[in-house]
């Protein structure tokens, strides 16, 4: 099933809580300013109550963290991956030096993405990417890669329910995987290898999350070094499975030659990171016993 034809039948409207996402908090009055030389996007849309999406790079430019961030209370809120917010907070502060900020991570809020047909005309949310609203408990947001990937919310762990009255029920984490690799939206770490992967072969560039304009940043000489001549390889794309689904991280081969790698998965789709030429000859793909078919994204420009 394309990615049109699955959000073409989610009719239901979802609530989905994200455990595998946590929250940090930047405050303090040099919080933009600080995090805006550090990260691959540009941070000053935030003064104008815009959501972004964007990465922290180790110096070579390779992937370490990427994250949501908004504006809320005075202070930045950045949705990051769960397991590693702790390694995240502890290399922003190698940088604070005289830095006007303090950094916290949030126990009492949690990240929920709101999908389905319709979701945002519900929530009242422009088809914008990163339009946001405030809430009494929290903070609302159009997904600032895609408008098809509906809106995420950073809301008080109480306040898990407070869609509940405009329609939305409580969803599964499935429910949004399969929304989620359907659109090839990578997630973290689970499909981009830590140290390894660059923005551009993950999609950064369509999404939203990579701002060639604003200025120096951690890993900004190779990730536009790589873009203006056109050193992209390979690319993070969705796939089909056929088959009994291969563990993620199994390579993927043509013709007896390595074209790439699984990454997460649920059900038949997936995500992969697959090498440009073997998408080019449209030779078959296999991981273990499946046959893999790319479905290249309508957004993604390569």
């Amino acid at each position: 099933m394309g990615q049109e034809g699955y959000i073409g039948c989610m009719t239901d409207q979802y609530d989905i809580c994200l455990p595998d996402r946590a929250i940090l908090r930047v405050g303090g009055a040099d919080a933009i300013d600080f995090l805006q030389g550090l990260v691959s996007v540009n941070m000053e849309k935030i003064r104008d109550q815009k959501a972004v999406y964007g990465a922290f790079l180790t110096p070579q430019g390779k992937y370490l963290h990427d994250f949501f961030a908004v504006a809320m209370q005075g202070s930045v809120y950045m949705d990051c991956e769960a397991k590693r917010i702790e390694d995240f907070q502890k290399r922003l502060k190698l940088f604070k030096l005289r830095s006007k900020i303090d950094l916290e991570i949030m126990l009492d809020l949690q990240a929920h993405a709101l999908i389905g047909q319709d979701a945002l005309e519900t929530l009242g949310l422009p088809s914008t990417v990163g339009s946001t609203q405030d809430m009494t408990n929290g903070v609302i947001y159009t997904d600032p890669r895609l408008v098809a990937a509906g809106a995420r919310t950073i809301v008080s762990v109480d306040g898990a329910s407070a869609f509940s009255s405009l329609g939305f029920i409580t969803g599964e984490m499935s429910n949004y995987e399969r929304l989620r690799l359907s659109l090839g939206l990578p997630n973290g770490s689970r499909d981009m290898e830590v140290e390894k992967a660059t923005l551009l072969e993950s999609g950064f560039e369509e999404l939203n999350g990579v701002d060639f304009d604003k200025g120096c940043y951690l890993g900004q000489e190779l990730t536009a070094r790589t873009k203006y001549r056109g050193l992209v390889k390979k690319r993070l794309i969705p796939v089909r499975i056929y088959g009994d689904p291969p563990a993620p991280g199994t390579e993927i081969t043509q013709n007896g030659k390595n074209a790439g790698e699984l990454r997460s998965t649920v059900d038949d789709i997936g995500i992969a990171l697959i090498r440009l030429e073997a998408l080019e000859s449209g030779d078959p793909l296999t991981a273990g016993q499946a046959t893999i078919s790319p479905q290249k994204p309508e957004w993604a420009n390569f």
